[in-house]
């Protein structure tokens, strides 16, 4: 991580989003671009649906119970393009602001009782080989970004990924399913009742559903942070 803040801090301090100069205390995107990304109503925690008033599900949603997935952010916002960069190209300069997006968007729910924070963080882990070729892994480091200004425990040593899968990216949801199929493993029983998984985006959820799938012998209560997610289709 001291690395990363070393990058960051070398970078030409501009916006990724409109290119204007950043005042020296700003990092990544201004605080104008950055504002016009986020959420400006309340969304179901399951589907992303736009709400009328601050709740945790839509009426669908609500009877489904799915799995919460907290966000700042649309992924189909100015920050779609930008959240790949990360990952693809190291354009860590992104990373402070829109961790401080989603800080305060777990703060607000927390407050109003939407959520509650867990006992600890699961970033979504790479496969080895795909770790050794990208150098980074992206989802742990805004876990490790959370975790210190939360104080909770970074859990990076349980949940493995087994299969070097192919990407996501272009394959339909039915291939995706079978893409990730046994994909990840835990590799001691897991001693938490409440986690986060973390992820930079979430898009169909099918890693989600699979991660979740393998911690349900012992994860009752799951939810998924991310800094951008994808509205379930039609929304």
């Amino acid at each position: 991580m001291a690395g990363c803040q070393k990058f960051i801090t070398s970078l030409p301090n501009r916006c990724l989003l409109c290119h204007q100069q950043l005042c020296s205390a700003a990092t990544g995107i201004c605080h104008t671009c950055l504002q016009s990304c986020l959420y400006t109503s309340p969304v179901c925690l399951g589907c992303g649906r736009e709400l009328q008033t601050l709740q945790r599900y839509c009426g669908a949603c609500l009877a489904l119970q799915p799995i919460p997935v907290i966000a700042p952010a649309s992924y189909h916002s100015l920050l779609g393009p930008l959240i790949p960069k990360i990952k693809y190209q190291a354009q860590f300069t992104a990373l402070p602001p829109l961790v401080l997006a989603l800080e305060r968007r777990l703060a607000m729910l927390v407050a109003h009782n939407l959520t509650v924070l867990p006992q600890a963080l699961l970033p979504v882990p790479l496969h080895p080989h795909r770790l050794r070729e990208r150098g980074f892994n992206q989802a742990w480091m805004i876990a490790s970004m959370l975790g210190q200004k939360l104080q909770l425990p970074v859990v990076d040593n349980l949940l493995r990924r087994v299969v070097a899968t192919v990407p996501q990216t272009g394959l339909d949801g039915r291939a995706r399913r079978r893409n990730l199929r046994d994909a990840f493993m835990l590799t001691a029983d897991l001693p938490y009742q409440r986690i986060a998984l973390v992820d930079d985006v979430v898009t169909t959820g099918t890693t989600v559903d699979e991660i979740a799938r393998t911690l349900a012998p012992w994860t009752p209560d799951l939810q998924v942070w991310c800094l951008a997610r994808a509205e379930a289709p039609g929304m």
